[in-house]
């Protein structure tokens, strides 16, 4: 049985942590404000096909937490943030984690938050990891839902080092324990990879269905916009170069068929622009035009996709 702190219960981590407790291992949650309240009352709610999923796990404020834990009670801390909270969050957690060796694994959008975290904890102790074929969300407080094959692949971060690697033997824990919990669980020894693979994903189809307020099939399946989320994806193929990934024309072509293979879902981007929430536009897209600026090449795609839906979120408005 493991020990977990899942910091961000919402649609995705809130998923994966009702699939782990449910196979009695003991999980932590952290949320806030009326989810918070509402996990503390009632407990976690998990709709996800024809499941109703039931999760009664202890959830805590960030403040409450560091009162009440040692990090090192944990096996492992996950964190399913949105990437834009990376900063925040470990700006109230990191003096926290440095006091014990627990391993972090981020199950993020993005390739910039691994870099985070290693910052305040050290590479050592740091897990890449990322969610595939999920779409979730916060229905209202206590509820989430859940849909898609939901899988995890995680590795250490940046790559796979040497074998007498400390975080080794652990990921061989985890992905035995993920997978006996009904979640389709592997290890990478380049995580890195994998990270940009599902980037590709992520910068042709949040953006744009954000800006139009169409799901991923409609995008993709669009006789115009299609040739959008395509060029944006081979954008981002080129710009996987400046951190020494190297992503190819079959890279390309692989996402490209999966995305328009999927459920028709609406991207947590959407879902966020819907909400009036933040979005995660920086960690997409500006990730990919940073990149492209310092590989010194333009991406037409991206830049444009990106600007109109900054300048609809600075004005309030409804894309």
């Amino acid at each position: 049985m493991l020990k977990l702190l899942m910091i961000g219960a919402g649609g995705i981590g809130g998923y994966y942590a009702a699939r782990l407790s449910e196979a009695g291992h003991q999980v932590v949650l952290t949320a806030r404000g009326e989810h918070l309240r509402a996990l503390q009352l009632h407990g976690l709610r998990v709709r996800y096909d024809n499941e109703d999923l039931r999760c009664r796990a202890p959830a805590f404020d960030h403040g409450t937490l560091v009162a009440r834990y040692d990090p090192d009670e944990f096996d492992l801390v996950l964190i399913a943030l949105k990437s834009n909270a990376t900063v925040p969050v470990l700006e109230e957690l990191g003096a926290w984690l440095k006091q014990g060796s627990v391993p972090v694994l981020s199950l993020q959008n993005g390739v910039d938050n691994e870099p985070i975290i290693a910052g305040i904890i050290g590479a050592g102790r740091t897990l890449g990891g990322l969610a595939v074929r999920i779409g979730g969300h916060i229905v209202e407080p206590g509820l989430v839902s859940a849909e898609g094959v939901a899988q995890i692949v995680m590795g250490e971060w940046p790559r796979a080092g040497e074998p007498a690697d400390v975080r080794r033997p652990l990921l061989k824990t985890l992905e035995a324990a993920f997978n006996d919990a009904g979640i389709p669980t592997t290890v990478t020894g380049d995580i890195s990879y994998e990270l940009w693979r599902k980037l590709v994903i992520n910068n042709g189809v949040n953006p744009l269905s954000a800006l139009t307020g169409l799901d991923t099939r409609s995008l993709t399946h669009h006789p115009e916009f299609r040739k959008i989320v395509h060029g944006m994806m081979a954008e981002t193929v080129e710009a996987s170069k400046a951190d020494g990934v190297n992503l190819g024309p079959q890279d390309l072509e692989e996402m490209f068929e999966l995305i328009s293979s999927f459920n028709a879902i609406k991207t947590s981007m959407l879902v966020d622009k819907e909400k009036g929430r933040p979005l995660e536009l920086d960690s997409i897209a500006g990730a990919v035009l940073r990149r492209c600026r310092q590989l010194g090449i333009d991406a037409p795609y991206t830049t444009t996709v990106n600007a109109l839906l900054a300048h609809a979120e600075a004005s309030g408005l409804s894309a």
